[in-house]
C-alpha cells in the first residue's frame, strides 16, 4: 500500500509539472487582441479550458496523496515490541530499582620531572 501509494505520488508531481509547464502566460493574450495570432497547442481558447481542469485534477490528486502519505508516516508505529507495554505510555523509572551511580576516582596528581641542573 504504502510503495502504490508513493508511486502515485510521484507520477501526479510529474504530472503536475508538465501541466502547469505547459499553460500559456497572462501576458500571451494580449498579442492575440492586437491582431497578433494565437499559438497555443490546443487552439485558441480551447486549451485553456482543458489545461485548467487538468491542473485542478492533478492538484486535488497530489493533495490527496500527500494527506495519505502524512497519515501513514504518522500511524506507523503504533504497537510496541514489548507485548505488555504500550507504545504511548512508558512507565518511568524508579529510583529503587536503578542502580547507584559509582563515583569515579579522581585522577591522581601529576608529579613534576625531577629539575637537572
Amino acid at each position: 500500500m504504502q510503495a502504490l501509494l508513493i508511486t502515485l505520488h510521484i507520477i501526479v508531481c510529474l504530472a503536475l509539472i508538465g501541466v502547469v509547464l505547459l499553460q500559456q502566460g497572462k501576458g500571451a493574450d494580449m498579442g492575440a487582441a492586437f491582431g497578433g495570432s494565437s499559438q497555443t497547442l490546443f487552439g485558441s481558447s480551447g486549451g485553456a479550458t482543458l489545461l485548467g481542469k487538468l491542473t485542478a485534477a492533478a492538484a486535488v490528486v497530489f493533495m490527496l496523496t500527500s494527506l495519505g502519505l502524512t497519515y501513514r508516516a504518522a500511524n506507523r508505529y503504533k504497537t510496541s515490541v514489548m507485548p505488555d507495554q504500550t507504545a504511548t505510555s512508558a512507565p518511568a523509572p524508579d529510583a529503587a530499582q536503578a542502580p547507584a551511580a559509582e563515583p569515579t576516582p579522581a585522577a591522581p596528581p601529576a608529579e613534576a620531572p625531577p629539575k637537572s641542573e
